[in-house]
């Protein structure tokens, strides 16, 4: 097991940690954000993230999840901290343990494609929480990923850590410069045998997402929380849908809306395979 670095003081190390929280430049450079909470670091090591650094309270009894972690991580560097600074890095929260996860690459062919495909486009993203959020309701109705494009907020930063409640480590989240990069991995998939069809969701679409057919290869692509789709993504949807709405509100938050079309292909696609079954 690695030797274990006592750290009771706010020293360059513990620093250089911290400025992780709220530095998105910084993370970017050290290619690692922070976790915390049993069922992220625990999803984390079931998911073969690379696990840079696990920081314990040093006045805390170690509980028996945090035992078997450190002696199951036996490589992974080791960190005792004063618990007054292990709660700066916990933020909100008085965490057992915290670890300093690496990123992976933003790689597009870390997801998956398949006959059943399922992902989801979040153009231009200003919020983290969203983010996290629709990462969790993507893990959670059987996405295979998801990709954030454009200027937009942070796959890592600490709100949407929190937010996909784990679900970050089980579904791949690719960031991508622009839309280009995007059609030229779905061109390839189409290719090799995919045929995915993009399907926006827009207030003003051509048809309620329950009339539309969303059993095969589907890329869903989700707008920016303020403006919607970007007229760049509108023209290389194939279709657009929308979210058919009875009370006054005009729109959905762009997590809500994300849940609702991804439980939407769910339930569809549930339906088709007890009828072909």
């Amino acid at each position: 097991m690695a030797a274990v670095q006592r750290i009771g003081s706010r020293n360059a190390r513990f620093q250089v940690w911290h400025a992780l929280l709220s530095n998105r430049n910084k993370r970017l450079r050290a290619g690692e954000f922070l976790v915390q909470g049993v069922r992220p670091i625990s999803l984390a090591v079931e998911h073969g993230w690379t696990l840079r650094a696990l920081i314990h309270d040093s006045d805390r009894p170690l509980s028996r999840w945090a035992q078997d972690l450190l002696q199951t991580q036996r490589e992974t560097e080791r960190v005792s901290m004063a618990p007054e600074l292990l709660a700066e890095l916990g933020e909100k929260d008085e965490p057992e343990v915290v670890a300093v996860v690496e990123m992976p690459a933003d790689d597009l062919d870390r997801i998956e494609v398949g006959p059943d495909f399922l992902g989801v486009v979040f153009d231009r993203p200003t919020g983290p929480g969203n983010i996290g959020s629709i990462i969790r309701s993507a893990d959670a109705f059987g996405a295979h990923g998801l990709i954030v494009t454009g200027h937009a907020a942070d796959v890592y930063d600490p709100k949407s850590v929190r937010a996909s409640t784990g679900s970050l480590f089980a579904l791949p989240a690719v960031r991508v410069p622009s839309q280009r990069e995007v059609m030229t991995w779905v061109e390839t998939q189409r290719a090799l045998g995919t045929p995915i069809v993009i399907v926006g969701t827009d207030e003003h679409g051509e048809a309620d997402i329950f009339d539309f057919d969303l059993t095969g290869p589907t890329l869903l692509l989700i707008g920016n929380e303020t403006s919607g789709l970007s007229t760049a993504w509108k023209e290389l949807a194939d279709h657009l849908v929308r979210i058919p709405m009875t009370g006054s509100a005009s729109s959905l938050n762009a997590a809500n809306a994300a849940t609702a079309v991804l439980y939407e292909v769910s339930r569809q696609r549930a339906g088709s395979a007890r009828r072909s079954g």
